[in-house]
């Protein structure tokens, strides 16, 4: 833990070196959804391989970008690609930079990714807000020494997705009639999908969505005390365990088509938290 708080400080140090933005909210921008960081004013756009420390993205769909600047008159810091346990980094790795974002002054981080919906109401293409997550990765970024000046050795998980950040985005999307779906979540570790057999487990156990993500990053965001909200793009279903065929192309379009709603909520949201 002393290591990952000398390469916080290295990771912060060399993105001084670009700007001096004190960012009050972060945001993880994930599959097919990278661009609703252009919308960005006056924005500073640092490569991954640019930053000490930061693992670089090895997924076609993201850019591996950290961008600051101001969006809907907050400062931001936004993720512009992930990374996944499946490229083979580890929990610590994968998580790094949410605390070095979290080092950078944020307190509320949005967390978005494409995701396997398996609620019979649920639709391609349509959003789902997060509430809750069941872990099934195998593996918590938690695990090893703690150090106590960066959060607690057994963090508290009861409201890992923030209730307030909730309520205001499901207002949002009312006032705004966006179709917004509120669900589980579970995250497996990929990169293959599930077969029916596992799609049929995962639904008995109360799952709504799954995906190969963001449950790490919750984690750690909550080990610091950051203000989580979670928002998953339905990209391909699995009703019933029934399962079609589907390619990577396919989620990414699907993605794509949803990128404007989830872009639109994500700005009304960060117009209205209060920071």
């Amino acid at each position: 833990m002393r290591e990952i708080i000398k390469n916080i400080k290295e990771s912060i140090k060399s993105i001084r070196e670009y700007t001096l933005i004190e960012p009050n909210i972060a945001i993880i921008l994930g599959t097919g959804l990278g661009r609703l960081a252009e919308g960005i004013d006056e924005s500073v756009v640092i490569p991954y391989e640019k930053i000490k420390n930061f693992p670089i993205s090895t997924v076609y769909g993201h850019s591996g970008n950290l961008v600051m600047g101001k969006l809907e008159g907050k400062w931001i810091v936004a993720m512009q690609g992930r990374f996944h346990y499946y490229e083979g980094y580890t929990m610590q790795e994968i998580t790094f930079p949410v605390r070095v974002m979290k080092e950078l002054g944020t307190n509320v981080i949005i967390i978005s990714n494409a995701a396997g919906g398996m609620n019979r109401s649920f639709h391609r293409g349509d959003l789902m807000l997060i509430y809750d997550h069941i872990n099934l990765m195998g593996d918590n970024p938690l695990i090893g020494p703690n150090d106590e000046k960066i959060g607690p050795r057994f963090p508290d998980m009861s409201e890992a997705y923030d209730k307030k950040l909730i309520s205001l985005t499901e207002k949002i999307a009312l006032e705004e009639g966006i179709k917004l779906h509120k669900g589980i979540y579970v995250g497996l570790t990929g990169p293959m999908l599930e077969t029916p057999a596992e799609y049929r487990m995962l639904i008995k156990i109360g799952a709504d969505a799954v995906g190969m993500s963001t449950i790490p990053e919750v984690i750690v965001a909550n080990h610091m005390g950051m203000r989580v909200l979670g928002i998953s793009c339905i990209t391909d279903l699995a009703i019933d365990g029934v399962v079609e065929k589907v390619h990577f192309q396919e989620i990414l379009n699907a993605a794509a088509q949803s990128e404007p709603l989830m872009a639109h909520i994500v700005k009304k949201v960060i117009k209205n938290i209060v920071v």
